[in-house]
């Protein structure tokens, strides 16, 4: 674990190194005539189907990965066989290698439509609507989020009435091998839980559950690690491939470690922060 600090406190962060996957081009989300992709849509389906028991699509998700499967195989990156509407394991692979062919890498290249990517596979064939912006790199104390990772976390402490002291931030590949590569992309932090009874931990998880995050309270029974709050911001184009999955068991019920065991945490509807800020 690193040294914590407080979360209040990356409201000040200095801002550094634009993602690779961000672009400069203007636009808001709104569709134009033609088919359309809805980002918030296909990089959900990217998270979840992957860890389905079966070939299910996202709800609503369909069309738009329709349309993303049959630009990757007509790039010659998907077998037709795979165009079924499904983002699994296959399609994921088949859209790193579409990241990578732009000269993406990294979390750059984890197979999560990134806006910049979208946008090009798209290019005279489908718009991009409700686009995701993760921001800037911010870093505070050694501890670096995103902006979009940072501007979640302030408004779960506005919600709580307190500060939330981080042990960990995000794009730290390496830095803990406890996390199982978790940390190496965006959208990822450990949150202190010290000096807090039962029902604060419960409440600080729900918080972060009701702003966007799949959020679990971890013990040393399950692993080598002091008690903290794990948090991954869903749909963050930035997540490492671990976080991904952690992601879509999440939406499935389930508690975010290997063995995939039911979720332990507190009921919410599940929301990412662009549908929190929304409701």
């Amino acid at each position: 674990m690193k040294l914590s600090v407080p979360a209040a406190a990356l409201m000040t962060a200095t801002m550094f190194a634009s993602p690779a996957e961000a672009d400069t081009t203007a636009g808001t989300g709104t569709a134009n005539a033609g088919p359309s992709v809805s980002m918030e849509l296909t990089v959900k389906a990217a998270q979840i189907d992957p860890r389905r028991p079966d070939d299910t699509p996202t709800p609503g998700a369909k069309g738009g990965v329709l349309l993303v499967e049959r630009a990757l195989r007509d790039k010659g990156l998907l077998d037709a066989r795979w165009v079924d509407g499904h983002f699994g394991t296959t399609t994921v692979a088949a859209y790193a290698k579409f990241q990578r062919s732009l000269g993406f890498t990294g979390a750059d290249a984890n197979g999560l439509p990134g806006k910049a990517s979208l946008r090009r596979l798209g290019a005279g064939r489908f718009a991009v609507t409700d686009l995701i912006e993760v921001g800037a790199r911010t870093t505070h104390g050694g501890v670096v989020v995103n902006g979009r990772t940072r501007d979640m976390l302030a408004q779960a402490r506005r919600a709580l009435g307190r500060d939330l002291v981080l042990d960990q931030g995000s794009y730290n590949p390496g830095g803990d091998p406890t996390s199982a590569g978790t940390h190496d992309g965006g959208g990822v932090v450990d949150i202190s839980v010290k000096g807090m009874d039962t029902a604060t931990r419960t409440k600080v998880v729900r918080a972060l559950r009701r702003v966007g995050f799949a959020a679990w309270l971890r013990n040393p029974r399950q692993g080598d690690w002091p008690w903290h709050v794990h948090a991954v911001a869903i749909s963050d184009t930035d997540l490492s491939v671990q976080a991904q999955h952690q992601v879509g068991d999440y939406y499935l019920g389930r508690d975010g470690l290997s063995g995939r065991g039911p979720d332990d945490g507190p009921k919410v509807v599940v929301r990412t922060w662009e549908e929190y800020r929304r409701h």
